[in-house]
């Protein structure tokens, strides 16, 4: 869903509203629907209705710190001018989605009161507002502590927001401010896991479980936890660290710790498992993970204590259901999706879902083609070579099959390949295997599920396990919004601090999504504060008739699209910061 921006005119005025349009797929294409239309005219009940979902409390605005100003001055026009612009927008809003989660009382009760600031300068800074500093700086613009310190901070509104001056924040500063949050890690991740179900009526009872990773640039010698391996980002000649994350069905973030860049997935799973149950208790939640996690010793660990999973299985796999495929005693859960239950081959007391798609049927019957026929070309081109009399030596033809099944690897085991010796020459001779073949069409399409959960149907199980595409595709987002790179840190510990701030800030990003979604506005919180970035915060400075110079910090005023987007959102620009008087001797 998305938002469309319409204006139309009646009776010689422009009215404004927004359009809530879906994208939806047919048989002919992708086709829009108009779901809503979202005025600045609406019933009070649709106006208590967003409020509830906007969370049902109304956000706690700044107030205005106004100095005793006369009510009516005459002002020289020509010398009024406006001074120092700061970005205000998405800087007060990430700060308004802190005061909604509680995180600044956190932060106050957590860390240390602060240190000095230096000679001459207010005697301490809260390091908790050091913290804030670094999470907005992440939500708005991700970039180093150094950027912040000689850059941002300076461009932003923070300090007008914060009370903190632009030289009283450094570099040196905020780095120590990562070291104290690190510290907290578990009992803020606690906090946000009962805040956000408390705004949201979260249940928890599902958790999706996976892993990416981000790598570093630089030999990160000092950090034991970077190593190579296997590279979400296509970079295998860098260092990295692997993040398992845990979220609800909603893409909620209910925790996360960072691994080995070289562990694999399945090594991740107790240790994440027990962390979890260490931290909100062993409630009887369901485990959802994709088949990289099915190894024995987890599903030894699961079952252990009578934790409910469903997990993915490898492909290889299939080769035991042969015999269910061939059956008709399918259960459709929707138009192109058939589901089955089938006992575990095992032993066991799993279940096993047979799934069948036709969509996916249709995708890996064309890959298998594509490459079926791109290797019969390359196997062509390589056999008539060898009948020219190059290559003469058998290892350089193994060494071009290897190539060629490499980049073809879809439709390697479909074809039987040989290099024999004739007439003193090596000949290249290979066939397709017609029971290959014919296996890969009847499987093309189907996948196989394994679960402990006897009380569910085969429908619901098959839809509980299919949320976690929609995290899989949600994690290749949050990679994105948790903007994990750039990491110029070479310490493990302010590693693990700069995620803590870049999982923070997702925090924000997912709560300020499910405000919009609430709040009738689709699911694309980046456009809305995309708009509520244009916001900026100005110094209008007028000089009177009597040379007294008047100061006021104003923000500028929302245009009507965005007003309409910040009522549904039951958020209230202030109009001033502060206002100040100056006296000039001219």
């Amino acid at each position: 869903m998305f938002l469309r921006w319409k204006c139309r005119h009646k009776d010689g005025k422009p009215h404004y509203y927004w359009e809530l349009v879906e994208t939806y797929r047919t048989a002919r294409g992708p086709r829009q629907r108009i779901l809503a239309h979202i005025g600045q005219e609406e019933a009070p009940a649709m106006r208590a209705a967003v409020l509830r979902a906007a969370g049902g409390h109304s956000s706690e605005q700044m107030g205005l710190f106004d100095a005793p100003l006369p009510e009516w001055v005459e002002v020289n026009v020509r010398k009024t001018h406006v001074e120092r612009p700061r970005r205000f927008g998405d800087t007060w809003l990430a700060l308004e989605l802190i005061k909604k989660l509680r995180l600044g009382e956190l932060l106050d009760e957590l860390l240390p009161e602060g240190e000095d600031a230096g000679p001459g300068r207010p005697p301490k800074i809260p390091w908790a507002r050091l913290a804030e500093v670094l999470i907005v700086s992440r939500f708005c613009e991700p970039s180093s502590e150094l950027h912040i310190a000689e850059s941002f901070y300076q461009k932003s509104a923070l300090a007008e927001l914060l009370g903190i001056a632009d030289d009283d924040v450094y570099d040196n500063r905020l780095y120590r401010a990562l070291d104290h949050l690190l510290i907290h890690k578990d009992r803020l991740q606690q906090h946000l896991k009962e805040r956000l179900g408390e705004l949201f009526a979260l249940t928890y009872d599902i958790m999706l479980y996976d892993v990416t990773s981000t790598y570093f640039e630089g030999l990160q010698a000092k950090n034991p936890q970077a190593q190579r391996g296997y590279s979400r980002d296509q970079r295998y000649d860098c260092k990295q660290v692997c993040i398992a994350l845990v979220v609800t069905k909603e893409g909620i973030p209910f925790g996360y710790e960072v691994f080995e860049g070289n562990r694999h997935d399945s090594k991740t799973v107790e240790q994440i498992v027990l962390k979890m149950e260490s931290l909100y208790g062993k409630s009887d939640r369901v485990w959802i993970m994709d088949r990289g996690m099915a190894s024995e010793t987890n599903l030894r660990l699961l079952n252990a204590e009578n934790r409910r999973y469903i997990i993915g299985t490898p492909k290889s796999l299939l080769k035991r259901f042969e015999a269910q495929l061939l059956k008709r005693n399918w259960h459709e859960v929707h138009e192109g999706l058939e589901v089955k239950l089938c006992p575990s081959p095992f032993g066991t007391n799993e279940t096993f879902i047979l799934c069948r798609s036709a969509a996916r049927q249709q995708k890996e019957q064309a890959m298998h083609e594509r490459f079926s026929a791109r290797l019969t070309k390359g196997l062509d081109k390589l056999q008539a070579s060898c009948k020219r009399g190059r290559p003469k030596d058998p290892e350089r033809i193994w060494s071009r099959v290897g190539r060629l099944l490499q980049a073809n690897s879809r439709a390697a085991a479909l074809f039987d390949i040989k290099v024999k010796t004739k007439g003193g020459r090596p000949m290249l001779h290979w066939h397709r295997r017609t029971e290959n073949a014919e296996w890969a069409r009847m499987s093309e399409g189907c996948y196989l599920l394994r679960t402990n959960i006897r009380d569910w149907s085969p429908e619901d199980l098959w839809k509980t396990y299919i949320q976690l595409t929609d995290a899989e595709a949600a994690f290749r987002i949050h990679k994105q919004d948790l903007e994990l790179r750039p990491i110029f840190h070479q310490r493990e510990d302010r590693v693990q601090a700069h995620i803590l701030v870049c999982f923070l800030a997702y925090v924000l990003w997912k709560c300020f999504g499910l405000m919009t979604k609430r709040a009738g506005l689709g699911n694309e919180p980046r456009r809305v504060v995309e708009l509520i970035r244009a916001l900026t915060l100005v110094d209008v400075v007028l000089e009177t008739r009597t040379h007294l110079e008047i100061r006021i910090r104003c923000v500028t005023k929302p245009d009507p699209p965005l007003a309409v987007l910040l009522e549904r959102l039951d958020l209230k620009v202030p109009e001033r910061l502060a206002m100040k008087l100056k006296n000039l001797h001219l």
